[in-house]
């Protein structure tokens, strides 16, 4: 915890779509649950983020963000023409996690992309992605089946924020059918699964900014990742409050 006792905010991004519960079906603001059990199993207080705020309020109310897996970004944002298998596209959420990715640059807060969120990092910065990896691969194993989560186990690049909260290798539960192509500007890979995909991506420098491209929320036993987010939300806003001393 922080000098004035309070857990690290993580605001969480969220989708906007329609949803359907006991009598009602109509557009809600959805997270899955395990997102909020790994911030709090972390040490964490989760705040939703959804697309509807103004992205400079979001970042000014949290003390780091997670960028939380969904929807095929829009191909306009890398200059690519849809794929046949691209999804949907999703404006409002698109628009509003770009500028909340600048907003936190600005703030040097903490983020974690989670699948989609380290193509949103990819994106944001320049770079490009893949948008249908079976044709590359000549597989499906990331994305086996309609709401059936692979298992790989990926190598990470050696005396890289990643390798140093994960190790050498570990094994990780994947539901994506796009990636990385080329990076962002000032991102690096380090992570891969066997086939060559490109499995995570982090800024050089000091700030926390590291992509996955799995789904860390899914495995119960295995929360560091947020745990390395809380912690360096916790660092950050220390030294914030040092800073507001002098």
């Amino acid at each position: 915890m922080g000098s004035n006792g309070c857990s690290a905010r993580i605001g969480i991004t969220t989708y906007c779509e329609r949803a359907s519960w006991g009598v009602w079906s109509t557009e809600a603001a959805l997270l899955p649950t395990t997102y909020l059990n790994a911030v709090v199993a972390a040490g964490g207080a989760p705040i939703l983020l959804p697309p509807v705020l103004d992205p400079e309020v979001a970042a000014s109310t949290v003390d780091a963000v997670v960028l939380a897996g969904g929807a095929d970004i829009d191909p306009v944002h890398y200059r690519q023409r849809p794929h046949p298998r691209t999804g949907r596209p999703q404006a409002r959420r698109d628009g509003f996690e770009i500028e909340l990715l600048r907003a936190a640059g600005e703030r040097g807060l903490p983020v974690l992309g989670v699948c989609r969120g380290l193509e949103v990092l990819t994106v944001a910065r320049g770079g490009t992605l893949r948008q249908h990896l079976p044709d590359l691969l000549g597989h499906a194993r990331h994305q086996p089946a309609p709401a059936t989560f692979g298992t790989t186990r990926v190598r990470t690049a050696p005396a890289t924020r990643t390798a140093a909260i994960l190790g050498e290798t570990t094994e990780v539960r994947c539901y994506h059918h796009q990636g990385v192509d080329t990076l962002g500007e000032g991102m690096v890979a380090t992570a891969w699964a066997p086939d060559g995909a490109v499995e995570a991506a982090e800024l050089t420098g000091d700030r926390f900014v590291l992509g996955v491209q799995w789904h860390p929320e899914e495995d119960h036993g295995d929360i560091r990742l947020f745990e390395a987010l809380v912690e360096a939300a916790r660092e950050r806003r220390t030294r914030g409050e040092r800073h507001d001393q002098h």
